[in-house]
C-alpha cells in the first residue's frame, strides 16, 4: 500500500492499492454526517463496478445515484455535461452531498467538472480504473470537458477529497490501455524522476505491462508522487519561484492534444503524448537544449513500452490545431522542453521553419 498527500491548499490523500475502494465508506463517513446523496459517474465499460458500489455504499441514511456517460473523449462533450446537471437536480443534490468519479481520465474530468459547477463547487472523489487515469487525470484538480475548437478549453481547478487508485481494477485492461498509460509514466521520468525510466529500462515490457506485477504498482505510484509534488508547489499552473512550475506536466501535450483533435480521438491519448514527447525531444535538440543521447533515449524507451515514436499526418492542420493550446499566449506559441534529463523548461515562439523540420523527423 502506498498513501501519497497532495499538499494543496486543501490537501488530499491518494491511495495506491489492491482493493482501495473499499475505502470509499471511510471516505465519505469522514465528510460529515450531512452526506445523503452520492452520484457515480461511470462509463459503460465499468457499469458491473459501478453498481457493485452503489451497493457498497448506499444505505438507510445514503442514496447512491449512477450516472453513465459515453466512453471516452466522448464523455467531455456539453451535452453530456447537461445530462449529469440534470440527474442532480431531479435527485435534489445539495452542497453536502458527493460526487465519485470511477473511470479513466476521462470520466473523471467530467465527473470533476460536473462537481466543480454543480452549486458552484460540491466535494469529489475519484476512483480511476486505468494507468492513465491514475498517474494523470485523477490527481492535480484540473477538470473540464472538450469544445470542438480542442481539448479540455473549458473547466475548473477543483480538488478531490481523496483519489482511490485500486490496483485490482487494472486486471482485465486491454494490453493497448496499459501501454497508454506508460507514456504518462514515462513523461514523469523524463521531466522529473529519471528512476521511473531506469526502472521501464531494466524491468522491461513483461513486468511493466503486467498488471499483478510490483513494477508496475511501483511505476505507478512514483509518477503520482511526481504530480503529487508538483501541483502542490504550483496548483494553477502560473510557475512556481521563477520555474516552469505545474506547466512541467504538459511535457508532450502540445502536439498531443493537437494529433488527438484532428484524428477526431481516434488516436489514444497516451499514444499521442507519445509522439508529442518526441516532437519536442526533436525541437530542443534542433535548438541547442538537448544532445543526441537524451533524444535517442526518447525513442528507445517509448518503443520498449510498445508506444508509437512516429507519425504520418499532415504539418498544417497539427500547427493550427497546436495554436489553440491552453500554453499559447497571443500568436505566440509555448513548448515544454526539455534543458536535460529532469530539467524542464518553456520554449517560447520557435520560428516556424523548426516547428516543420521537428515535425518531419516524425516521419517513420
Amino acid at each position: 500500500m502506498t498513501r501519497l498527500r497532495v499538499e494543496t491548499a486543501s490537501p488530499y490523500e491518494v491511495l495506491v492499492e489492491a482493493g482501495a475502494h473499499r475505502e470509499v465508506p471511510h471516505v465519505l463517513d469522514s465528510l460529515g454526517d450531512d452526506v445523503r446523496r452520492v452520484a457515480i459517474i461511470h462509463a459503460p465499460a465499468v457499469r458491473e463496478r459501478a453498481e457493485d458500489l452503489r451497493d457498497f455504499v448506499k444505505g438507510p441514511a445514503l442514496e447512491a445515484h449512477l450516472i453513465e456517460v459515453p466512453d471516452g473523449e466522448q464523455a467531455k462533450q456539453a451535452e453530456v455535461l447537461t445530462f449529469c446537471w440534470d440527474v442532480l437536480g431531479r435527485a435534489g443534490f445539495t452542497r453536502s452531498d458527493v460526487v465519485i468519479g470511477l473511470g479513466g481520465g476521462s470520466t473523471t474530468d467530467l465527473a470533476g467538472f460536473v462537481a466543480a459547477s454543480w452549486l458552484r463547487g460540491v466535494r469529489f472523489l475519484n476512483l480511476p480504473t486505468t494507468v492513465l487515469g491514475m498517474v494523470d487525470a485523477a490527481v492535480g484538480g484540473k477538470t473540464g470537458i472538450n469544445t470542438a475548437s480542442g481539448k479540455n478549453l473549458v473547466g475548473a481547478f477543483h480538488e478531490p477529497v481523496a483519489v482511490l487508485c485500486d490496483l485490482d481494477m487494472l486486471q482485465g485492461l486491454p494490453r493497448s490501455e496499459l501501454r497508454s498509460g506508460m507514456a504518462e509514466i514515462a513523461k514523469c521520468g523524463f521531466i522529473a524522476a529519471p528512476s521511473i525510466l531506469e526502472l521501464i529500462e531494466s524491468a522491461g515490457p513483461s513486468s511493466v505491462l503486467d498488471p499483478t506485477s510490483p513494477i508496475l504498482a511501483e511505476l505507478i505510484a512514483q509518477g503520482i508522487g511526481v504530480k503529487a509534488r508538483t501541483v502542490a508547489g504550483d496548483l494553477h499552473e502560473t510557475g512556481a519561484d521563477g520555474t516552469v512550475g505545474r506547466e512541467a506536466l504538459n511535457y508532450g501535450h502540445t502536439l498531443g492534444h493537437a494529433i488527438e483533435r484532428v484524428t477526431g480521438y481516434t488516436v489514444r491519448h497516451g499514444e499521442a503524448i507519445s509522439i508529442g514527447m518526441v516532437f519536442v525531444a526533436e525541437l530542443a535538440h534542433r535548438v541547442g537544449r538537448i544532445d543526441d543521447e537524451l533524444l535517442e533515449r526518447h525513442r528507445s524507451v517509448l518503443t520498449l513500452l510498445g508506444l508509437p515514436t512516429t507519425y504520418t499526418g499532415d504539418f498544417e492542420p497539427a500547427l493550427a490545431a497546436m495554436r489553440v493550446d491552453k500554453k499559447t499566449r497571443g500568436d505566440q506559441l509555448r513548448f515544454v522542453v526539455l534543458e536535460a534529463l529532469a530539467r524542464p523548461s518553456v520554449l517560447a515562439g520557435p520560428d516556424e521553419d523548426v516547428l516543420r523540420a521537428s515535425f518531419e523527423a516524425l516521419r517513420p
